[in-house]
């Protein structure tokens, strides 16, 4: 796979392979653009190009591995459920309001029966790259999404979610909830977008290097609330008001 190498933004194998090499000035790609690169390069490039131990290419040689079984290979029953078995799992109670799990609510109907009523710790399988469900596992084995209990919220990576939670944190919010969270992973989009517009302007020519923003300063200058997260230190209304005018976070929740 030493094709992701020549990707920008690449840091290489090593730091004496980097050398004076500055990925964060190159890098292009989303987490959700190289996760596509990747399974093109597996699927298209790989499978179909000769293997030196192989002599063919590892199509080949799966299809004659096949075709030499005694009896046809087993295939998922439920391609969704097989996708789900390979998901992270938590063990959570389902308490009267629902599941919580990283500082989230979640709530579907299918849950009232248990709800507040079970007393062992459930299954619960989740995609890191989308909070904004998690599956609940019931006696059966089947898999119910369970969306966020507050639909205006919009999708959430683990990522952010982490990197959320460290800033409230450092902040000394010792009593972090959904709205904070969320409202401070909304901040850091709209860092990174402006950061994003700027250096693509500056790379345009459009806007010399000196005239830029200290992002640092500006982070500096958030303030948070008990009702969230604001821009200016007068500012009264929660910045979890803005949550619907967010467009979602672009994430694949399908395998």
């Amino acid at each position: 796979m030493g094709a992701v190498h020549l990707l920008p933004g690449t840091t290489f194998a090593s730091v004496t392979k980097k050398g004076s090499y500055r990925p964060e000035k190159t890098a292009s790609l989303t987490l959700l653009e190289l996760e596509r690169w990747l399974a093109l390069q597996i699927a298209g490039v790989y499978h179909h190009t000769v293997h030196s131990a192989l002599r063919q290419t590892p199509a080949a040689a799966w299809q004659r591995g096949l075709t030499q079984r005694p009896r046809p290979a087993r295939q998922p029953q439920d391609r969704e459920h097989f996708f789900l078995d390979f998901l992270p799992v938590e063990r959570r109670q389902i308490r009267r309001d629902g599941i919580r799990l990283f500082h989230l609510h979640y709530w579907h109907n299918v849950l009232s029966p248990r709800a507040g009523r079970s007393k062992t710790r459930e299954l619960i399988k989740y995609d890191p790259r989308n909070l904004s469900r998690v599956y609940w596992q019931d006696q059966q084995g089947n898999y119910w999404p369970i969306p966020y209990r507050n639909l205006a919220l919009p999708p959430i990576s683990l990522w952010e979610h982490d990197e959320a939670l460290r800033r409230l944190k450092a902040e000394s919010q010792r009593e972090v909830d959904e709205d904070k969270l969320v409202a401070m992973v909304l901040q850091q989009r709209r860092l990174v977008e402006e950061a994003r517009s700027k250096t693509a302007r500056r790379r345009r020519g459009r806007q010399p290097p000196d005239d830029q923003c200290d992002l640092e300063a500006d982070a500096g200058r958030l303030r948070i609330t008990q009702s969230g997260v604001t821009d200016q230190p007068n500012e009264q209304e929660a910045e979890i008001e803005e949550l619907k005018e967010v467009a979602p976070f672009p994430v694949d929740i399908d395998p």
